[in-house]
Order: structure tokens, then C-alpha cells, then sequence
């Protein structure tokens, strides 16, 4: 890296973290260093570190690794909004996931935090047009990571998704900053009708593992959805909901669920 890279890393502290678990790793485990320079070590910030490492997961023979990465490359810079989601996303993953102990483990490691990246880059092809890219980053998402957001949700930044398997989120999903999920949760319709018909997640909301929201309800911010509830209603916010069909229990037991993320509700007997 030269003096001005140097430079632009040491002012960048999330990225020259990043940088510094990766130099740790490849002293640590040789036999991954060639990953860790080609995926971290390599690039000059983290934004072409992660469209090369979003590029690694999506490429087939269908399309390759380098076409992947130069769309990820336009995204970020006609976008770097979508940059300032990738790093609040990460900074979410860091700081609510107790698996997570480093910075550099979402970008290399996590399929959650990767999947979103990758449905940044869907959502952004979409709205310049490209409908039927669009398309194919959804599907080799889901093939990649097994999880399905249409690139037409509309998702914030702050996003949590742990352990990722089975998440699908439908096409005029809304999903608010600061939201956390864990796997199997579906943000569906109730049927085949067009048009607006997905659930509008407010900010702060936790969804427990293999929750369906189905419909066009609105979940009020600050609220926690438990695990195994189907919701069919609207979600005041800063309530619980728990059942099938699911209904109000109690308080949301916190000001931020999503980011304490406690499951537990009711007395602990």
C-alpha cells in the first residue's frame, strides 16, 4: 500500500481494523492467508474489499467474478449511501451478534451481513433501470446464501440478520433502521394479489427465529415479534407479539429490542 493509502487507511479506524484482523489471521492460520490478502489485504478500503468478496460468493459460470465486481464498484460509487449501509450493517453485526468478535468476520465469514450487501446491489440496479440484473443478483443471493429479498424491499441501514437461513422478504417490504431478524423469518403477502402487499417493519423492531409477517401491517417501531409467531395484524409499537395468529403479550421489555436482543418475555418461571 502506498503513503496516500497509508494514509486514507489510518483515518478509516473501522477499515484499519479490518485490516489488522486480517494480518492477525494470516499469522495465525498460513493456510488462509492467501484468502485474507486477496479479499482484505489487497484493496485500499473496505468498499473494494467487499465488492471483491461479494463478487468471490456470487460468481458462476453463469456470470464471472469480475463483471460481479464491477457492478458492486458502480454501485458504491454512484451510491455511497449503499457504502454508509454496508458499514452501519456491520457495525450492527459487531455489536449485537455475541458470535462476532471482530469487525473483519461479517465481510468474510457471515452470510447475513453478505446477503444484504448483495441485495443493496440488486435494489440499486433496479432503480437505475436494470430490472432483469436485478434479478439475477437476487437469485445467485439466493442460491449463494438461501436467502430471498426481492430487490424491490426497501430495507434501512443498522440491519442485523443472524445465522441467515431461509429469510425471504417480499418485494414491497419496508424495513426500518436499527431492525434485527434471526433465520427462517418471512416478510410475505397472504396471497397472490399485486401490488402493495408486504409488511412495513418499523425501526428498532426484533423478529424471532421463524416468524412470518404476512401482509400489508404495519409493525410498530420498537417492538419484538417472538419466535414461531404468525402476524396478521398490525404491531403497536413498543409491544411484544407472540402466537399463532399472534397477539399482544406485553411491553417490548426494553427501549431498543434490536439491540439487546432478549427473546425472553413473560416471567422467567
Amino acid at each position: 500500500m502506498g503513503q496516500t493509502q497509508m494514509k486514507v487507511a489510518s483515518l478509516d479506524r473501522v477499515w484499519a481494523t479490518i485490516r489488522r484482523e486480517a494480518e492477525q489471521i494470516a499469522q495465525d492460520e498460513p493456510l488462509m492467508a492467501s484468502l485474507v490478502h486477496s479479499g482484505i489485504l489487497h484493496h485500499d478500503s473496505f468498499e473494494r474489499a467487499l465488492s471483491f468478496r461479494l463478487a468471490q460468493k456470487l460468481a458462476s459460470p453463469e456470470m464471472s467474478d469480475l463483471i460481479l465486481r464491477e457492478l458492486a464498484d458502480a454501485a458504491y460509487q454512484s451510491e455511497p449511501e449503499i457504502v454508509a449501509a454496508a458499514r452501519a450493517d456491520l457495525l450492527a453485526v459487531f455489536d449485537r451478534d455475541p458470535a462476532c468478535h471482530r469487525y473483519v468476520q461479517p465481510v468474510l465469514f457471515f452470510k447475513g451481513y453478505q446477503a444484504v450487501q448483495c441485495y443493496r446491489i440488486a435494489h440499486w440496479l433496479l432503480m437505475q433501470g436494470r430490472i432483469d440484473m436485478a434479478y439475477f443478483i437476487q437469485m445467485r443471493t439466493s442460491e449463494a446464501f438461501g436467502v430471498d429479498i426481492h430487490p424491490g424491499a426497501r430495507i434501512g441501514q443498522g440491519i442485523m440478520i443472524d445465522h441467515a437461513h431461509s429469510i425471504v422478504i417480499g418485494e414491497t417490504a419496508v424495513v426500518g433502521d436499527n431492525v434485527s431478524m434471526l433465520h427462517s423469518v418471512t416478510l410475505g403477502g397472504t396471497g397472490k394479489e399485486d401490488g402493495d402487499r408486504h409488511p412495513k417493519i418499523g425501526e428498532g423492531v426484533m423478529i424471532g427465529a421463524g416468524a412470518a409477517v404476512l401482509g400489508n401491517i404495519k409493525i410498530g417501531a420498537c417492538s419484538r415479534i417472538a419466535a414461531g409467531s404468525v402476524v396478521l395484524r398490525d404491531v403497536p409499537p413498543k409491544t411484544t407479539v407472540a402466537g399463532v395468529p399472534a397477539r399482544v403479550v406485553g411491553g417490548a421489555g426494553c427501549s431498543e429490542p434490536a439491540k439487546t436482543m432478549d427473546q425472553r418475555f413473560g416471567d422467567p418461571d
